[in-house]
């Protein structure tokens, strides 16, 4: 039997060791050194020193990387400036606020120890932080008023004045040009009408119009030059019979005798034509620079009323103002007695 024990612990021992070699079979021995595998860019020769500094697009990139970052300390410096000096205005107000308050609080106090009996509105100093809205509104209207009454209004007068007269001036010189053009198409038709009258038994029916114009209509060679171009033009067409060829050119010869009545005939119908159309035009005119003148006037006694108004409000807030400060002087007295 104890031959049989021994041989169990023996046994045993071996387990042991195989169970732990079977559970840490992954481990690795510790004095196996860990080689580490390194890439580095150096190691190519695209990446070496001297490649690396002189590939352009490489210089690109840090030219560019050097330009934004130089932007952006520039930008930031300038929000930098601009944010001081907010603050610094800032910092004065407040100072100034502070130096007006302690300033307005001594004489406060200097004037309430040297008080006297006589005391006037004048010598109460007001503080601007604690002036009441009806200060605020007498003097707003007080403003307005100046404002309106001495430039508003005179300066609305001169430049009402100035433009009516000079839409005045533009408006009859517009229905003088009208007229005029009116006039002009009156003198050629009714020279158009005389020459048709006396030159179409003899070359029949010419477009007048075409020959006869505004720069012509009052010029006997003119009207002799045109009817000369007619007369040609029918000549080569072999329209008209050469005996009324013959008679007009004949007509021709004695142009002065001929054509004075037809410039005559021209020059009446333009000057009575001229005449009606300005008459009708200058009336339009002048009723529509009455109805202008009647806006402006009306406008311009719009603006005396409100001036009105706000000086009347100037002086009731005025009369409040003064008892009140007259009711404030009592209460410095009694408080003194």
């Amino acid at each position: 039997m104890k031959v049989h024990y021994i041989n169990i612990l023996l046994f045993a021992l071996p387990l042991n060791i195989l169970k732990h070699n079977q559970r840490n079979h992954k481990s690795t021995t510790h004095h196996t050194p860990k080689i580490r595998t390194t890439r580095l860019l150096c190691e190519c020769e695209l990446y070496a020193p001297a490649n690396y500094d002189n590939d352009p697009q490489m210089k690109e990139v840090m030219q560019q990387f050097e330009d934004r970052t130089t932007q952006r300390f520039h930008e930031y410096d300038d929000r930098m400036q601009s944010k001081r000096r907010h603050c610094r205005e800032r910092c004065d107000k407040e100072i100034q606020k502070i130096i007006l308050k302690d300033k307005l609080e001594k004489q406060m106090a200097e004037q309430l120890t040297t008080l006297e009996t006589k005391i006037y509105t004048d010598d109460i100093p007001t503080c601007i932080c604690e002036k009441s809205i009806a200060d605020k509104v007498e003097k707003g209207c007080f403003r307005c008023a100046g404002v309106l009454g001495g430039g508003v209004a005179p300066g609305w007068g001169l430049i009402s004045g100035l433009g009516y007269a000079a839409w005045l001036n533009v408006a009859r010189a517009a229905a003088t040009k009208y007229a005029t053009k009116k006039g002009i198409e009156a003198g050629v038709q009714a020279v158009i009408a005389k020459i048709d009258i006396s030159f179409q038994p003899i070359l029949g029916n010419v477009q007048w119009s075409k020959l006869i114009t505004g720069s012509n209509y009052k010029s006997i060679p003119g009207l002799v030059k045109a009817v000369n171009a007619a007369v040609d033009s029918c000549e080569n067409g072999g329209k008209v019979l050469k005996v009324n060829i013959e008679m007009a050119r004949s007509a021709l010869s004695n142009a002065q005798k001929t054509f004075v009545p037809y410039v005559k005939a021209g020059e009446n119908a333009y000057n009575t034509k001229v005449a009606t159309v300005e008459a009708a035009k200058f009336g339009e005119v002048t009723t529509q620079s009455t109805e202008l003148y009647t806006g402006i006037g009306y406008s311009v006694l719009a603006i005396i009323i409100i001036i009105l108004i706000m000086v009347i409000i100037y002086l009731i807030l005025r009369h409040r103002r003064k008892k009140k400060m007259k009711k404030k002087l009592q209460y410095i007295k009694l408080l003194e007695e």
